[in-house]
């Protein structure tokens, strides 16, 4: 067994080395109203925040400071899927606000972070503890360990439960298997509490010791709190129904039987309903499919621990000659439901050969696959030895076998247990995209007029623009008359006239089609009385 338990420490040092960085948010920030960085003329009565996928509040974690440092926000934010909206208080100063975010993605995972915003003109933004953002490091290493924990108790439950009920010999003894099994439950149970214990802290923010009750009563009413509780009630009821299977004494009726596997199915879901398939563009397939590959996984890895620690150790001749051919077909089998829900999680979670080659996610994706190329490959060895006959070759090489693959797909747990910390690539696309985005807003001036541009989506095609007129010292400067003029004189496209709508005295909008990207030159003429105006140019790139 030193391979398998190599195997095991080797998985657990996988697992505590895989998410190395602070953890990334599955959920990204795509856009917000008022915009990050923009100006608007007058202080708007909320702010409203959109993410790529739907989010939880966290209870006191979402705030907007006012230039003065002081509150803005009133009331309690409200969450609809993918938008949050805050409400304000009602006449809120001039000068930049700080809002401040720290949610819950769909997959489990907290999303926290910052943005501004100003109202009439810039100020210097009110500062707020960089904490607010953070995981604490304690905590975000415990956290897949626990997984690797719960992937390893669902090893130990599932299959030997299988091989007990169906393949075992009934002049064996069932005290060591049950014990296995009893592990496995423990781990299960174990890993549970431990997951809802760190989801406070992970949540909020705090130490591994700062949870209050409040904060456990949030996660326990939670989506992931509930799914939890429905894990911890389906292996309580599990483990009544699995006594006389374990004891050996042949109480176990069909019916208990068919019930164990309804609760077994209940239990594996409840993996998938609290990681990154409830965030899928496809939740349903994505969740089904997740909860095949565990179920085969334990089968596969739970039956080959049975193998290993008894029955190619216990069993005679006659009785291998009977398990090991139905053993090797459900490996097949299991082989084949993994190969098969793995790629179909590949392609909805990686999504291209650049998120595969490109990403840490895909990677470990790559790792994962060499590693289960490997097991396979071992796999298919196990099970020309079966087909030769175990009389003709002995247990002993087909055991050493059995224990190398364990050591690999311990490994590949790990693996497994540090990617459920890593965003996808589908997640961090959107991250990108929101990070990135081509929005332009700049500030020109004269000695008599500062002008606030802004541009929307600074993309060759439809755009609109935003002008703002201001006096030197950022007070609202009336405007009796706006022109403005796009060129793009690389490519010999002469001024085009952008038609204005003035909104208010200091406020007008324009709607122009770019055709062409590169480095545009926008003309702006400011009429503020009959005899005065001004006019400013400047340089907008256009992707």
């Amino acid at each position: 067994m030193l391979a398998a338990a190599a195997g095991l420490l080797i998985g657990l040092f996988c697992v505590l080395l895989g998410p190395t960085a602070p953890a990334s948010a599955h959920a990204a920030l795509v856009g917000s109203d008022p915009a990050n960085g923009t100006i608007v003329p007058d202080a708007p009565n909320k702010v409203t925040l959109s993410f790529s996928e739907s989010v939880q509040l966290v209870s006191g974690k979402i705030q907007v400071l006012s230039p003065d440092g002081s509150r803005a926000d009133q009331g309690e934010p409200q969450a609809a899927g993918g938008t949050v909206t805050v409400p304000l208080r009602a006449g809120g100063g001039r000068g930049t606000y700080l809002v401040s975010y720290r949610v819950v993605s769909a997959d489990s995972h907290p999303v926290a972070g910052s943005l501004t915003f100003s109202v009439g003109a810039a100020s210097t933004p009110p500062t707020e503890s960089a904490a607010a953002e953070s995981v604490d490091p304690v905590v975000r290493a415990l956290i897949p360990v626990g997984k690797y924990l719960g992937y390893a108790g669902l090893v130990l439950l599932v299959g030997p439960v299988l091989v007990l009920a169906l393949l075992w010999p009934h002049r064996l003894s069932r005290q060591g298997a049950s014990r296995l099994v009893w592990t496995g439950v423990g781990l299960v149970l174990g890993s549970t509490v431990l997951a809802l214990w760190l989801q406070a802290p992970y949540t909020t923010g705090s130490g591994l010791f700062g949870v209050s009750g409040d904060d456990l009563q949030d996660v326990l009413g939670s989506t992931f709190g509930a799914v939890m509780l429905v894990r911890l009630g389906v292996i309580v009821a599990a483990g009544f129904l699995l006594r006389p299977l374990l004891r050996g004494e042949g109480g176990e009726s069909k019916a208990d039987l068919a019930l164990l596997g309804v609760l077994g199915v209940a239990a594996l879901a409840t993996w998938p309903l609290t990681g990154h398939p409830t965030a899928s563009p496809v939740a349903g397939v994505s969740v089904v499919v997740d909860a095949i590959h565990l179920a085969a996984m334990s089968v596969w890895l739970g039956g080959l621990v049975m193998l290993v620690g008894f029955l190619l150790r216990r069993a005679n001749e006659r009785e291998l000659g009977a398990i090991l051919p139905i053993w090797s077909r459900w490996a097949a089998t299991a082989v084949a439901a993994l190969i098969i829900a793995g790629s179909v999680q590949a392609l909805i979670e990686v999504a291209s050969f650049k998120g595969l080659f490109g990403s840490t996610y895909g990677r470990l994706i790559l790792v994962k696959i060499g590693l289960a190329v490997v097991v396979i490959g071992m796999a298919a060895v196990s099970r020309r030895l079966v087909r030769s006959r175990t009389a003709e070759t002995g247990p002993g090489r087909l055991r050493k076998i059995v224990m190398a693959e364990l050591a690999v797909t311990a490994v590949v747990l790990g693996v497994t247990a540090a990617l459920v910390q890593i965003p996808p690539p589908r997640t961090a696309s959107a991250a990108e995209s929101a990070s990135t985005s081509t929005t332009i807003s700049q500030t020109i001036t004269d000695k008599s007029v500062s002008l606030q541009v802004d541009v929307f989506p600074a993309t060759v095609g439809n755009n609109s623009l935003h002008l703002y007129a201001y006096t030197p010292d950022n007070k609202p400067l009336p405007v009796v008359e706006w022109t403005a003029t796009a060129a793009l004189p690389a490519k010999g496209i002469e001024p085009i006239e952008v038609p204005l709508l003035r909104i208010t005295d200091f406020h007008a909008i324009g709607d122009i089609a770019l055709p062409a990207a590169g480095d545009w030159t926008l003309k702006f003429t400011v009429r503020t009385s009959d005899i005065d105006q001004s006019t400013l140019t400047m340089t907008a790139k256009i992707s």
